[in-house]
């Protein structure tokens, strides 16, 4: 008969836990050269030169909120639909033009920001360019094509309310945040069903703007090169207007979590929430170290005990998210219905503890190694590096706060853990939802600090 360890007997020994091997040697994840700049459009540029392989990324984050109620539809829809056709290259031209030099484009939107990324071979830069140039100054947006991806959209959405992980989000979004814009992040697939051409091209004109955008380049180009190809290319991308950043959000005030019904449903999706700080603050790297403690990776406080130990979810995490001028702390984990209870109050449990019994110098070091080395690995492909570049550049971060950040990460001490734990992981400073099976609600009452 065969027999299988568990993951806590793989990573034992008769003496104790295997020991993490040392990191090797610190190389900037940035390459030898880089440059920032803005050109006379208004849009910022960042170039980095990696030559490890012989191609081009690109990365434009276009800030891209709205107020209006239909915006969120609107933009779905453009983003489906921006690189389909322009005045002079039909779809199949566009993805000829870019599969002759190895490349791709594809775009994706949120209540943010309208995102497109791409890459091809080093020496189909200019083509890459020029198509990407194409989309922005003269999309057609052809009736035909925006019905076809109006009507794949509205099936997608359909099939995306339905899932839980979806209705938890929305739930967690209002709870949070109200009426904010920012918690459109998915349209009602009634408002895109009736989004038509002319709206999506009137969205283009006043909301495609290179004023506050930002795009990276990261590639097999030396950085002077890129940035003068980029200017050339989008030079006749202009406007007097700037992209549109979202309102401020308010803070995640701690409170009641929020059960949310979901008749019938075998599992339920715990979400909690705090307010967090921007990486631009002095204790984000404690707080970075603190967050991976609690729940952040695999071996973290959290996942041992309501995974390994008791087995009440496959999944359970804790992460920090990223606004323009702020960040959030989240908590998830999805449970069977019958652990739900159970499962709330050991997450719970877990931020308390991570106070009253806080990190030991192993953890520490553990974690501290982890944040270190995914960091390396996340940058050390011209695809990642790229990706981690917008992120940042979309906060207002230059390429110097990335190379320097592993340092940053090194020189975090064990009291500045602990401090950053009992600040930011008090049970108090959270909130959130529980949604479940109404049947549950029971023994989620006994816990308190649980409304309907």
């Amino acid at each position: 008969m065969t027999t299988f360890r568990t993951a806590a007997e793989i990573g034992r020994t008769e003496l104790g836990p295997r020991p993490l091997p040392e990191l090797g040697e610190y190389r900037p994840a940035t390459g030898s050269e880089s440059a920032d700049t803005v050109l006379d459009n208004g849009l910022r540029v960042i170039a980095v030169h990696q030559p490890t392989v012989p191609m081009a990324e690109l990365r434009l984050r276009i800030p891209f909120a709205g107020t209006d109620r239909r915006h969120a539809a609107i933009a779905e829809v453009l983003a489906a639909t921006i690189l389909t056709g322009t005045s002079r290259r039909d779809r199949v031209a566009m993805d000829t033009d870019l599969a002759l030099v190895g490349g791709e484009l594809s775009a994706g939107v949120d209540p943010e920001r309208l995102s497109i990324g791409g890459n091809a071979l080093a020496s189909g830069f200019d083509t890459l360019l020029d198509v990407l140039a194409d989309a922005l100054t003269a999309p057609a947006y052809r009736d035909e094509e925006v019905e076809g991806e109006r009507a794949r959209l509205v099936e997608r959405i359909a099939v995306a309310r339905s899932q839980p992980s979806v209705i938890a989000r929305e739930a967690l979004q209002r709870h949070r945040y109200g009426d904010h814009p920012f918690t459109r992040e998915t349209p009602e697939a009634a408002d895109v069903a009736t989004v038509t051409s002319d709206e999506v091209r009137a969205m283009h004109r006043d909301s495609v703007l290179p004023k506050g955008s930002v795009l990276v380049f990261v590639g097999d180009v030396e950085p002077g090169t890129a940035i003068a190809k980029i200017g050339a290319a989008l030079a006749a991308w202009t406007s007097d207007k700037s992209a549109v950043e979202l309102p401020d959000l308010p803070d995640v005030l701690g409170g009641d979590v929020l059960f949310v019904p979901r008749p019938g449903a075998v599992q339920s999706q715990l979400r909690l929430s705090a307010q967090a700080i921007p990486r631009t603050d002095p204790r984000y790297p404690a707080l970075q170290l603190a967050n991976l403690v609690y729940g952040g990776f695999f071996s973290s406080r959290l996942v041992e005990n309501i995974r390994e130990d008791k087995g009440y979810t496959y999944h359970a995490r804790s992460s920090l998210e990223f606004t323009v001028r702020g960040a959030t702390l989240l908590v998830d984990a999805d449970t069977a219905s019958d652990v739900t209870a159970p499962a709330l109050l050991e997450m719970r449990y877990e931020l308390g503890r991570l106070g009253v019994v806080p990190p030991t110098v192993d953890e520490v070091e553990t974690v501290r190694q982890y944040a270190i080395g995914s960091l390396l690995i996340a940058t050390a492909s011209q695809t990642g590096l790229a990706s981690q570049l917008a992120a940042l550049a979309a906060l207002g971060l230059r390429t110097d706060w990335l190379v320097e950040h592993p340092n940053r990460l090194k020189e975090v001490t064990r009291d500045q853990v602990i401090e950053a734990a009992l600040e930011f992981f008090s049970p108090t400073r959270f909130t959130g939802v529980v949604v479940g099976d109404a049947a549950q609600l029971k023994s989620l009452r006994a816990l308190g600090g649980v409304t309907e």
